[in-house]
């Protein structure tokens, strides 16, 4: 049986000033993870969230928070993004030289450890920490901004990226961000993408949307 998409939408569009609200909203509309965007204005051009609205978001979903972190130096914040309540913490390939002891450090924070490639670097920057990693996040625009469009040429590294996963014989999510909507969902999952990050088809439309953006995104 093919396995089930997850959908993890990002908090990135949705509505900033009633933040709590929308991750409820999306919680009981089907959302199985909260993706939360960091960025700092330096790995990437927009500055967005700190640890401190993660802890305050905490209390509104028991779902799974998806903590990615566009940020460089990364190792200084992993353990405070830990204690605010991310169940997942992402760093990117780029952001730092010791990405092992990174992940490491993740895992000994009892943290489910992710790692993200932007569109320009090839999978084999992740091939050496497979044995390490929960999830492997393929931005499939360069990170930065919301509502830009899905870079196709990405579909073969997801397939790559498929391809090692199943052959190291234990669960890592493959998950994808950028452009994503019903089509471009479709044709990361066919590459063998399980999780889909979607901040602007999920949230279109308003709260009353929710449910039937998610349902459409997982192929229903």
């Amino acid at each position: 049986m093919a396995e089930p998409v997850l959908i993890a939408p990002s908090i990135l569009s949705a509505d900033f000033a009633r933040l709590g609200e929308e991750v409820r909203a999306i919680d009981a509309a089907g959302a199985d993870y909260i993706h939360i965007d960091v960025m700092d204005g330096h790995f990437v051009p927009n500055l967005t969230i700190g640890p401190e609205v993660v802890k305050a978001l905490r209390p509104h979903s028991g779902k799974t928070f998806d903590v990615h972190l566009m940020i460089a130096p990364v190792d200084p914040f992993i353990d405070a993004f830990a204690e605010a309540g991310a169940d997942i913490v992402t760093v990117h390939a780029e952001a730092g030289p010791h990405l092992h002891r990174t992940l490491q450090r993740i895992g000994d924070l009892g943290r489910k450890a992710g790692v993200s490639v932007n569109p320009g670097t090839p999978a084999a920057a992740v091939e050496p920490v497979l044995d390490m990693v929960d999830l492997i996040l393929v931005m499939s625009v360069d990170p930065g901004f919301g509502g830009q469009s899905f870079i196709t040429s990405q579909l073969d590294k997801i397939r790559t990226l498929r391809g090692w996963i199943d052959a190291q014989g234990r669960p890592i999510d493959l998950e994808v961000d950028g452009g994503i909507d019903a089509d471009t969902g479709r044709q990361a999952v066919a590459a063998g993408a399980n999780v889909l990050v979607a901040g602007t088809a999920t949230f279109a439309g308003g709260p009353d949307r929710y449910a039937d953006n998610i349902r459409r995104l997982r192929g229903g």
